[in-house]
């Protein structure tokens, strides 16, 4: 097994600050705005622009949830091994809302499917954006694509991308993995 960098730690900063000035850019003061980080894994993209965007750039009125796509999900109940759900926290109404969705890699688009299947449980939205940290261009199975993107990557199939946070590993890095 090989693996190659795709971004370092400061990289990932870098993209994650646009992110979030693209973010204010269409959504200026998210009073309409709601942000929901996908779980597992979205959830640490959605904190990082959380803090991001509280921090730096001093939106304050930010609501930001966590929404669980286990049992959404159409490949449940296919695998050999059995699913564990996370925890969807949504303290707020997504009714008339626009709903961001934030995950680390988009990949055949099932997902994001998911989620919109689950978000309906909570509302209806005025409309739905996906952000990504990681757009594996060549890979949909669906036709989905982000609204906004940190990086492109051209991977084929048996290749695997790993986005690593420092919270859980040594270093914030995305690697390419063969």
């Amino acid at each position: 097994m090989s693996q190659k960098v795709l971004l370092t730690g400061k990289e990932i900063d870098i993209i994650l600050h646009r992110l979030a000035c693209q973010l204010i850019e269409n959504h200026t003061d998210f009073k309409n705005t709601v942000l929901i980080g996908l779980q597992p894994r979205g959830i640490f993209v959605a904190d990082r622009l959380k803090e991001i965007l509280i921090k730096e750039y001093g939106i304050n009125n930010l609501k930001l949830g966590y929404l669980d796509i286990t049992f959404f999900r159409d490949d449940f109940r296919r695998g050999n091994l059995p699913l564990e759900a996370n925890k969807t926290i949504i303290d707020f109404v997504v009714e008339d809302k626009q709903v961001v969705f934030i995950d680390d890699v988009l990949y055949t688009g099932r997902s994001i499917r998911a989620a919109l299947t689950a978000i309906q449980s909570f509302g209806r939205p005025l409309g739905v954006e996906l952000l990504t940290l990681i757009d594996r261009r060549f890979s949909r199975h669906l036709p989905i694509q982000p609204s906004y993107r940190g990086r492109q990557v051209d991977a084929i199939n048996n290749e695997r991308v790993q986005v690593n946070w420092g919270n859980n590993t040594a270093e914030d890095a995305v690697y390419l993995i063969n």
